[in-house]
Formats: C-alpha cells, structure tokens, sequence
C-alpha cells in the first residue's frame, strides 16, 4: 500500500480505483500508537470515512446493480467477528442515541442493497480498524479503564444509516460487546460536523469559485465529454441526464465488487469509459491542489471540528478524564478539508473507511508539555502537516508539541486565508476575497 501523503496520486485510473476501493486485508501496517518510551497515550480523535457503500445514484436507464447487503458468513470479505456484530447490534433496540438516529438501522440488512447502503464489506473494514485500533490503544496503551464509562467516549455520525453503522462497525471492533446503555452518539446534522457554526458566508463563496472551477476544467475535457456521450448513446439517454447522474459513483460500486458494467442492444459501457472518468477525477484532484480556491474552503470548513477537537485534547491535557476516546463517523466531504486544512496537500482523496487520527502524548520526564501525533490510514503524518513540517529544523524534541496545534486552529488558519480576521466568525462574514 503506498504512503497516502508521500506517494500521491499517479496516472494509472485502475490502480487509483483498486486503492478507493480499500479491499479489506488480513494484515495492514500502521503507525498509530508509536512514541518515545517516556511519552504516555492521554486521549485520541478518530475521524472516519464510512465504508463501502451501495451508489448513491444508478446509471440511467439501467438496471440496479444485484448486491446484497445482508452480513452473512460465507461470503468474502469476512471478519471472525462478523456474527457476533450482528448478534450484538439485534440487541440494540433500546440504545439511547440523540435524535434522528434512534430511528436508523444498526446494520445493513437488505438483499437488494438500498441507494447508498453500506455492504459487508463496509462492515468488514471498521470491524477491522477497530480491531486494529484495539489492539493498539486499549490492549498496549490501556488508553481506557476497564470500568470505562459513557463520558469517557465522545461518539458522533451524522443521520445517515451508513455513518451511524460504520461507527457501530468501529466501536464493535475496539470494544466488543459493549454495555448499550454506556453508549450514546450524537447528532451532527452537518456533513462538515460543525455544530453550532455552521453558517459562514465566505465558506460558501469560496465553494462556488471551486465549483466553477471543476466545470470549466470538464468543459476543456474533450475526451470525456465524448466518454459521456457515447455512454448516453449506449443507454439511450440525454447526455445531460447521464452526467447529472454521476456515473463514477455507480462504476466505482460495480469496479469494487467485481460486477460487470450495464450493457443494452446499443452495446455496453466499458472498462475505457471507466478509465477516461476515473483520469479525469485524479487531474481534478491536482488541479484543486494547485488552483488553491478549495485550500479557502477547507480552512474555513474545517474550523468548527478542529476547534472541537482542540478543545477536547485541552480538557484532557489538564487532567480531565472525559472524552478520552472520540470517534466521528463521518464522509469523504467530512475528512477532505481536513486533509487540505491541515496542508497535507499530497493526501489522497479520502477512500471508502479512511481513517484520519489525532492522538495527544503526555511526556513522563516533563508532565507539564503534551504533544500531538496525526496518522492518515496508519500512516504518521504530524511533520506534513502546515504546523508541524519544519519542527525537526527548529527543535530537538521528537514529537509536535500540542501548542503548534492549537496556535494552528486558534490563529494561523485565519492567518493563511489573508483576511486579517483573528476568529471565525469575523473570517465567515468578510466580504468577498
């Protein structure tokens, strides 16, 4: 697997689309839970993408690919948990959750997958990162007491069933068998997980330049333009109608479980079309690296959580023991500002059950400075980070210490947007940049 930040994007569609797919593995290396010896583990922040999932749209005119979104133990991927996570979520009824989730599924049941369903192989892959996650912070790092209670884990997802089940998924994973009435997520009704600041005008425009940015560079795409309409052609359909479908999504689902793409009398859409589509996203993806309008977007869309999360590493910097474990479950549109706020500009688009984690470090030898560790997909990203890349130049100590963080979120993002504001609020409502 290669480095998600170090290693970015190459040009090869099939082997981006293979990495998007995430296809669960029996061993991954990670990098979560390494410090010097005298450093101790005093909280984490995991931010997650949810799994696989069924499309979100159909390719017009077409069939519903055949998946079946039942957890069942002869079919691959598999997790010597799964049954045990099926039994233990039938038990759930009753689980507290803050309103609208009480009423969502707790795991994926239909044979024919609904419209943006998590599969098992969603399953499978928290079931493994929390295994994973398990084995590293609670096993080697006790980072929890035996006798945890709810206000030591901060659980959150938004309202739909595939974030709330991927974060069971997780949970499930890091701690089997889970007394319900010690859990209990909470709402976000913002796919940018931003609370009560949700509404910031200059975010806004700095997503419609971006926008308009991603048009005009389809516009100068012939190739694809000609993909699309040699598609509508084979679906009998406006070409139009196919784009606004946004037949990638469907593709990828079909690609990722090896299911043939839809054929009619016209013929049959193709392993080219795919790669044509595919090659396109991947120079989107360099082109918003380079053009910088989505870095505005980002810092501003990725305030509220880092600002939320600074706080939470605060809190228990100074001894507080809540919310030691914190889990987001979240979205692609969740974890991609993040990424880019945080000026790892390499990082690859955020794949089916990424996982973006903080991890805050006590020093033993000095109990008064804390530090902060960030791990992309298992792989330590701290000094790629905006706040963090020129530590080792000036100074000696080994890991980033929290204060870079937190000056980061309390002063420097504002800093990089150019506006002179000093807090949130002022950036969101300064007139146009």
């Amino acid at each position: 697997m290669p480095d998600p930040v170090t290693e970015p994007p190459v040009m090869d569609p099939v082997y981006e689309a293979l990495l998007y797919c995430n296809i669960p593995r029996v061993a991954e290396r990670s990098m979560e839970g390494h410090a010097p010896h005298h450093f101790k583990l005093v909280s984490v922040h995991v931010f997650i993408r949810h799994g696989d999932r069924y499309p979100l749209y159909v390719i017009p005119k077409t069939k519903r690919p055949e998946i079946d979104c039942t957890l069942v133990a002869n079919r691959k991927p598999y997790h010597p948990k799964l049954e045990a996570f099926v039994s233990h979520m039938s038990k759930g009824s009753g689980a507290s959750f803050e309103s609208p989730l009480h009423s969502l599924p707790l795991y994926p049941s239909h044979q024919l997958c609904e419209m943006g369903e998590l599969t098992q192989t969603g399953v499978v892959q928290h079931l493994q990162n929390g295994q994973l996650l398990r084995d590293i912070y609670l096993k080697k790092h006790k980072l929890l007491p035996h006798d945890w209670s709810t206000k030591q884990l901060h659980l959150e997802t938004t309202g739909k069933s595939r974030t709330l089940q991927s974060g069971l998924a997780l949970l499930y994973g890091f701690l089997p068998d889970f007394d319900w009435k010690k859990v209990y997520f909470r709402h976000q009704p913002s796919a940018l997980f931003c609370s009560g600041n949700c509404y910031c005008p200059l975010r806004n425009q700095y997503l419609e330049k971006e926008q308009r940015r991603q048009y005009l560079l389809r516009l100068k795409n012939r190739q694809l333009e000609r993909t699309y309409e040699e598609m509508a052609r084979i679906v009998d359909a406006p070409t139009k109608q196919l784009r606004a479908a946004n037949p990638i999504d469907a593709m990828l689902c079909l690609f990722c479980h090896n299911v043939s793409f839809p054929c009619t009398r016209n013929g049959c859409v193709n392993m080219e079309h795919f790669k044509v589509i595919k090659r396109h996203q991947i120079e989107d993806e360099r082109e918003r690296q380079e053009k910088k309008l989505y870095l505005g977007y980002a810092l501003l869309g990725a305030h509220p959580i880092l600002n939320q999360t600074v706080g939470r590493m605060r809190r228990a910097a100074e001894g507080r023991k809540e919310e030691l474990f914190a889990l987001s479950s979240a979205h692609d549109v969740t974890l991609a500002p993040i990424l880019s706020a945080l000026g790892l500009t390499e990082a690859r688009f955020p794949r089916f059950a990424a996982r973006l984690i903080f991890e805050l470090w006590q020093d033993r030898e000095k109990p008064g400075e804390h530090s902060v560790r960030i791990l992309y997909d298992g792989v330590d990203v701290t000094f790629h980070t905006s706040f963090c890349q020129d530590h080792h130049r000036r100074s000696p100590k080994p890991m980033c210490p929290l204060e870079n963080f937190v000056r980061f979120v309390k002063r420097d993002m504002f800093v990089a947007l150019g506006s002179g504001s000093t807090n949130y609020y002022d950036a969101c409502h300064r007139e146009g940049s």
